[in-house]
């Protein structure tokens, strides 16, 4: 049975957390006091967000506006962000805010830049999360793009799903704004890889985007890390320098110092270590989910459809955490279907070795993602 008073905290408002939200809307838990701390009190959804710049959505569509949801959930709102926790006092402080205590603990907090392994990028680029901070300069770099004269280039650091997404929708969306200017900017993208492009998925859906980024003129540069970045210019390992008027850098990320700080055992690169219960591996009553989680026995690359299907288990496992029931095992997909659009509304598919691509797989990924959203569009009011 659930004792009295027991208070479930939730730190971020990813896409993990409003499952979980939703879960306890569903199925109140009486004597749990629920708080969600969340950084944005409109939390992204990521699938949709090249569409958003590409111009294909509005902001509200792209977006879950956690107020309503909280409330259907009968949970306290708090925005803010948490930024250190005392892990034997069970209490969490946040930014801007008194410190609150928790019986059970979910993190769910993303990833965040990490600037510090490439010498001036702090400053000197454009990183693509947090959202809000990328929105607000996107829209000044279009507004940059239309009083310019000259060639405006633009670099993106980064050539997995996300980074060729982010340039595809971005020279789709400038060429439009451009198409009405007589005489305008020219516009050149460069996209930058350590590796390759699409590591991570199959070489028929590379192949595909190599030909997509050729016949839009993108010029890519495979096993070019950026080591260095100044005001206007990168260089890379090859020693190769660019002039360039902005910078989107979208590399891995790490995950905020304060995890580690607080005393929790994390990967190398910062992220909570995780059993397959998604509870940490070092602190009971703990649990992490999303980008910021590593569930060490099954490795899975940052992406949300992992953080999407850990949702309705880890609603479960803080469920049996309060009860004090034993935990369940969650063992996610080795594999994932992937939809990748290339800047209109055309897309292409990744599955294992297989792939397809067509302006229908782009209508797939459009209904599914607004299902998705469908699921979390809660009346503002009451």
């Amino acid at each position: 049975m659930t004792s009295s008073g027991q208070d479930l905290l939730l730190a971020g408002g990813g896409h993990s957390h409003v499952t979980v939200l939703k879960e306890f809307g569903l199925k109140p838990m009486p004597g749990v006091r629920l708080t969600v701390v969340p950084r944005e009190a409109l939390t992204p959804y990521s699938g949709m967000l090249p569409g958003l710049v590409a111009g294909h959505y509005q902001f509200h569509e792209t977006h879950i506006d956690l107020g309503p949801l909280a409330r259907f959930a009968g949970a306290r709102l708090i925005h803010d962000e948490v930024v250190r926790l005392d892990l034997g006092a069970k209490r969490a402080f946040l930014r801007a805010n008194p410190p609150i205590a928790y019986d059970v603990l979910s993190l769910d907090i993303g990833s965040t830049p990490d600037l510090s392994e490439v010498p001036g990028a702090a400053g000197n680029v454009v990183p693509v999360k947090p959202i809000s901070n990328f929105m607000e300069r996107w829209e000044r770099l279009k507004e940059r793009v239309l009083k310019a004269q000259g060639t405006i280039r633009i670099g993106v650091a980064g050539a997995g799903a996300g980074g060729v997404e982010l340039t595809l929708a971005a020279q789709y969306a400038l060429n439009r704004l451009l198409e009405a200017r007589q005489g305008g900017p020219g516009l050149e993208f460069h996209l930058f890889s350590a590796t390759g492009i699409l590591p991570t998925h199959n070489r028929r859906v590379q192949a595909k985007f190599r030909r997509v980024l050729a016949e839009r003129s993108v010029r890519v540069h495979e096993g070019s890390p950026v080591v260095e970045v100044g005001n206007g210019w990168l260089r890379c390992g090859d020693g190769l320098k660019f002039s360039l008027d902005e910078i989107l850098w979208v590399t891995q990320a790490g995950a905020a110092p304060w995890l580690k700080e607080s005393g929790l055992a994390v990967d190398a690169r910062g992220f909570v270590q995780g059993a397959d219960t998604l509870e940490s591996l070092s602190h009971g009553g703990v649990f992490a989910a999303g980008d910021v989680a590593a569930v060490m026995n099954r490795p899975r690359e940052k992406a949300g459809v992992f953080a999407v299907r850990q949702g309705k288990p880890l609603a479960e496992n803080l469920r049996r955490a309060l009860r004090g029931e034993p935990l369940r095992p969650f063992i996610p997909q080795t594999k994932f279907l992937g939809l990748i659009a290339t800047g209109d509304r055309y897309a292409i598919a990744s599955w294992g070795n297989w792939s397809v691509e067509g302006r229908w797989v782009w209508t797939v990924k459009d209904r599914i993602d607004r299902r998705f959203m469908a699921q979390y569009q809660f009346k503002s009011s009451g």
